[in-house]
């Protein structure tokens, strides 16, 4: 009887634990109406989640009960980030999607609760990176079937979802389920997960160059909570963007250990919707703004938004902010923007060496309320001029009316922002997002990416399916040495405009495979319908007479995979075909010819050097010994005994 007593209280007490934490949950996931200024296209944060599309077939009610298993052994999926803040406004990471894997290019986006891409059926959608997602052509797609707990298409056969952002773009379309992949960095396998395919955008969304967006917010709907709820990864991520010169990242899903000195935040799951940080005072060269410390708590409060390009604060923290940084600036002359639409604050002459930006501008820190700082670099508060050399503009700006404080992309550059949502809490650390595993020392971390000249990030993503030490699968020969890669392509452009821009191309294939473009030729170019059909070849570089094995894999597996991201005007591509070529074996004369050519333009400067030295010698000679005639009187020599 004692045993019976025992179990009924510990159900009693598993009961009203349940019931109070999903309770709690519930409240951290209801959409809410964010109004923001739209005078900026860069940003992209949820405006209205309207109408209200929990979807709660997919809910996660069961994450509180699992946090109590101290598992800190779960697997994360270690992503690369692309692109940059200033040229695209946003930075991607790569997914893959179906059987096989389908890539896409997805905006990482911590204001938004849900992913999706463009699906072959929309006829409304944009030109992006990557081609439509094809559920036809995967065999483990499954679309997710109208329920209660979802709002369902007008004929109740499919449940839907719909979004609509700050600068009044809008996304539409249908609920599905596929095996999704994290790419070849990552120790967490592909899981199936529930995604938006994509039937109807508009705006920014439209006529962006990424294919979607990665939705890492809070909901059911978004891919954290739903590897969450599976058990997969601990409730984390983290996001680390690069530097104002060097762009790219790098993303991790699920727990990391913090580093000893990572400065955090509280951030209240009940207090919004979103990610909010306790911001109380923002110091400007070590002097407190003067500011009630309320001001950063309108309506929803301090917000990191990893999907808006620049900061905005509220009227009077912008004006206060504005006022200490420009008593700073002695130095400085104030310019024009480099876009008449808008009123940017900018300066000129500090010159081009980011590093050497704070002896001209103030440091900045951000005062949490529980009394630690996060100092702010010039990098951290300002973008670069595009048409004045050496200039910076402001890029923080007022938020309209609105009291929210919202904190995009540029506040947290060369920050390894870890979102700690188990804990409610914010980690923020400034390192070289660039060198982050290496700085972090992961066990098992890939290796910092090597730098290029141009400062892109070369190294190559695949699927889990296509590991870069597969050689074989790209045809790579193993004993010959490769001399010449050649692709065919189409381009997804008219000839006509092509033509206008071909000497432009070899120069975007050369940035984006991180090589010399010397080393790119292009063979052969002509019109195909609507499109274009292109030859181009990667020789080595220099006096190299072979491309590596390695090189060569990273410049196939990154056109092949469709890594290779080529300005709009050359519209997308579709790769054809690409061959490797083994390099000729050389005569005696070939590999030896610029010896033979050193040595005898060596001869020949020593041999006209000699003949100088002996020329300028005989000269002095004649002078020491001009000639007599013979009828000259000479003087009388003494006869010497013989």
């Amino acid at each position: 009887m004692a045993r019976l007593i025992q179990l009924t209280i510990l159900f009693i007490q598993f009961y009203y634990y349940y019931y109070i934490t999903t309770t709690a949950h519930g409240l951290s996931s209801n959409g809410t109406t964010f109004l923001l200024d739209s005078s900026r296209s860069a940003m992209i944060l949820p405006l209205f989640l309207s109408p209200p599309n929990p979807c709660t077939k997919f809910s996660s009610t069961r994450r509180l009960l699992q946090r109590s298993n101290g598992n800190n052994a779960l697997p994360n999926a270690r992503m690369r980030l692309h692109d940059d803040l200033l040229i695209n406004g946003y930075y991607t990471t790569r997914l893959w999607i179906g059987t096989p894997p389908q890539r896409f290019a997805l905006i990482v986006d911590t204001g938004s609760s849900v992913t999706y891409v463009p699906c072959s059926s929309c006829e409304q959608c944009g030109r992006h990176q990557d081609p439509k997602f094809q559920p036809d052509l995967s065999s483990t797609y499954q679309s997710v079937k109208c329920n209660i707990d979802c709002n369902c298409d007008d004929e109740k056969q499919q449940c839907v979802y719909e979004r609509q952002y700050a600068e009044m773009s809008t996304s539409s379309g249908v609920l599905g389920e596929d095996i999704i992949s994290f790419g070849n960095l990552s120790a967490l396998a592909p899981q199936r997960a529930v995604f938006g395919c994509e039937n109807m955008e508009t705006g920014d969304l439209y006529s962006q160059h990424a294919d979607g967006i990665m939705g890492l917010g809070r909901g059911d709907l978004s891919i954290v909570d739903h590897l969450v709820d599976k058990g997969v990864i601990n409730d984390s991520f983290s996001l680390c963007y690069g530097g104002m010169g060097i762009g790219g990242g790098a993303m991790v899903l699920g727990g990391i250990s913090p580093p000893s000195n990572m400065v955090f935040s509280q951030s209240d799951p009940v207090r919004s919707p979103y990610y909010n940080i306790d911001l109380k005072e923002i110091h400007v060269a070590g002097k407190p703004l003067p500011l009630n410390p309320t001001v950063f708590d309108g309506k929803h409060g301090t917000i990191l938004d990893s999907g808006t390009t620049y900061a905005y604060l509220p009227e009077a923290a912008f004006v206060s902010f504005k006022d200490a940084i420009m008593k700073e600036l002695h130095s400085l002359k104030p310019i024009r923007g480099p876009d008449p639409n808008y009123n940017d604050i900018c300066f000129s002459g500090a010159g081009s060496d980011i590093s050497q930006l704070s002896s001209s501008f103030p440091a900045v820190e951000m005062v949490f309320g529980n009394g630690q700082k996060l100092l702010l670099s010039p990098e951290n508060y300002l973008f670069r001029h595009s048409k004045v050399h050496g200039a910076y503009c402001l890029g923080i700006f007022q938020n309209g009316k609105d009291p929210t404080t919202l904190l995009g992309g540029i506040v947290v550059r060369n920050t390894l922002v870890l979102y700690d949502r188990e804990n409610s809490k914010i980690g923020f650390w400034k390192t070289n997002c660039s060198e982050l595993w290496e700085r972090l020392h992961v066990d098992g971390a890939p290796p910092p990416a090597p730098s290029s000249s141009n400062g892109n990030n070369s190294n190559t993503e695949m699927p889990p399916s296509m590991a870069p030490g597969d050689q074989k699968h790209y045809g790579l020969p193993d004993e010959k040495k490769i001399g010449k890669i050649t692709f065919e392509m189409m381009l997804n452009v008219n000839y006509s405009d092509l033509k206008l821009h071909i000497s432009e191309l070899a120069e975007s294939i050369a940035q984006e495979l991180g090589i010399n473009i010397s080393q790119v030729y292009i063979l052969n170019s002509m019109e195909k319908g609507n499109a274009s059909y292109i030859e181009w070849a990667v020789v080595p570089s220099g006096s190299a007479d072979c491309i590596s094995n390695v090189t060569a894999l990273s410049i196939i597996a990154r056109v092949a995979e469709y890594h290779m991201h080529l300005p709009d005007t050359f519209g997308s591509y579709h790769l054809i075909n690409w061959e490797i070529k083994a390099s000729a074996k050389r005569t005696w004369w070939q590999q030896h010819f610029l010896l033979v050519v050193l040595a005898s333009a060596v001869t020949f400067i020593f041999g006209l050097l000699a003949f100088g030295i002996w020329f300028i010698w005989r000269h002095r000679q004649r002078a020491l010994n001009p000639y007599k005639p013979v009828d000259a009187v000479v003087t009388e020599q003494e006869l010497q005994p013989l």
